[in-house]
């Protein structure tokens, strides 16, 4: 074993960083041994260096991060700060002075991972980011690497913990939206404000980076459509069970059937029960892959936590050691194909639209028509007629034709596959319509 140290300077240290340094600190002989030399903790950057942070050796605490990358006799940076700036210039700056760096920031490389490869590249050293996506499960690399000989199709999955968890208390118990987002604060599942999970960016920019390396294109976080869970109602959860299925967000990537462009969205969508998906539960991710010669494969775990996304960040830590020894890198950037990234009005799938009507004779034939115009075709039509005192009536199944008379009700319309634009346009007509008093919800259906 080489007796000189591989040194490592750590970025930040809060949940996900101290358990870092806890980890290299006590399992030092054991990382040593994986890599082949040992690994040493040189310098850890930090806000506020007075924070009492337990196991953490307070003489390697400092706040001039930009100096600690400078060094000239640092190997490895690990990055998990988080957000755009400071941590794309220091990042640059590490490369520059000749480390590697393994990070966990997926806002980052969603927007700006392509100018990071090239420069990791233009310097000769590693860009590892495991822990970027779905915490501590192996994503990344088996993307990257086993299914590099494969063709992969669609990457359908779970990425964001407090999302799911959300959704989940909304099935299981009932809730509604906000009793279920505070039951996940309560937990520390949500953050204190929870808009990068609930409106989907957090999802989004993990999406970003998992079609761009399993479709070998570069994927921005702009090309990614996104939607979040804050209109998911108790109702939709309802009519989800009654057709069989269950709510979840989703990150879908799609390679088109003509294998010329890729799609990247995020948005809630209804799940059949019989889906691998539809069994995630509380916070956990997992990511449903489809390729031409593996088939269909699935990775799930904890998406999140300090220790969890250690561990991915430790394996990537142990990966560009290695590659430091043996005076190589491993696989960069791949984006030789180049295919066009498509807008979301290209997507085709299925949808479960909520209408709120006048309970009269001729609006089915009225909504009927319209779903006919735009070339939407419709499965099944679902009417809940209002009593005057407020109760719902009894539902029925029926035919485009049917009616129920006596007031207000509620119609739903579950289409066959169609074009994202065509439903939109779809549902614009129907806003239009007098019969029509308003739009309660639109979710797709996915998974089938």
């Amino acid at each position: 074993m080489r007796t000189r140290p591989l040194k490592v300077a750590l970025l930040g240290c809060g949940v996900v960083g101290s358990e870092v340094a806890r980890i290299m600190t006590t399992h030092a002989d054991d990382l040593a041994a994986r890599v082949g030399a040992p690994v040493e903790l040189a310098g850890i950057a930090v806000r506020r260096p007075n924070r009492v942070r337990a196991g953490v050796p307070a003489e390697l605490l400092t706040t001039d991060a930009t100096a600690l990358v400078k060094r000239g006799d640092i190997d490895v940076v690990v990055e998990v700060i988080g957000g755009i700036e400071p941590a794309r210039s220091l990042i640059t700056t590490a490369f520059e002075h000749g480390a590697s760096v393994v990070s966990a920031n997926k806002a980052l490389l969603a927007a700006d991972g392509a100018a990071l490869h090239a420069a990791a590249v233009e310097h000769g050293v590693d860009l590892y980011y495991e822990a970027a996506v779905a915490g501590a499960i192996p994503l990344i690399r088996p993307l990257r690497e086993s299914l590099a000989g494969d063709k992969v199709n669609r990457v359908l999955g779970i990425v964001n913990g407090t999302t799911n968890f959300i959704l989940d208390k909304m099935d299981t118990t009932g809730a509604g939206y906000s009793e279920a987002l505070d039951e996940a604060t309560a937990l520390g599942y949500a953050e204190a404000d929870p808009t990068a999970d609930v409106e989907g960016f957090d999802a989004a920019a993990k999406a970003a980076i998992l079609a761009g390396i399993a479709f070998h294109t570069r994927v921005t976080i702009g090309d990614v459509h996104r939607e979040g869970i804050t209109e998911v109602t108790a109702a939709d959860i309802a009519s989800a069970r009654r057709m069989g299925c269950t709510v979840k967000l989703l990150a879908i990537c799609e390679r088109s059937a003509d294998g010329r462009s890729v799609t990247a969205r995020v948005h809630p969508a209804m799940i059949p029960l019989t889906h691998p998906l539809a069994s995630v539960r509380e916070a956990y991710n997992a990511v449903f892959v489809e390729a031409a010669a593996a088939g269909q494969l699935m990775f799930y775990g904890p998406g999140a936590g300090g220790s969890p996304t250690a561990s991915a960040v430790l394996g990537d830590l142990v990966a560009t050691c290695r590659n430091k020894l043996a005076g190589t890198t491993g696989p960069g950037e791949s984006a030789y194909a180049q295919l066009t990234v498509s807008p979301m009005g290209d997507v085709v799938t299925r949808y479960h639209i909520s209408l709120d009507v006048a309970d009269k004779p001729g609006v089915l034939a009225q909504v009927a028509t319209v779903f006919a115009e735009h070339q939407v075709s419709i499965d099944t039509v679902r009417q809940q007629g209002r009593n005057p005192g407020g109760g719902d009536g009894a539902a029925v199944e029926q035919g485009a034709g049917g009616r129920r008379e006596g007031g207000e009700a509620s119609l739903v319309v579950v289409t066959h596959r169609a074009p994202d634009a065509a439903l939109a346009a779809t549902v614009e007509a129907l806003r239009k319509l007098d019969t029509v008093r308003g739009v309660a919800s639109i979710m797709r259906v996915e998974g089938e």
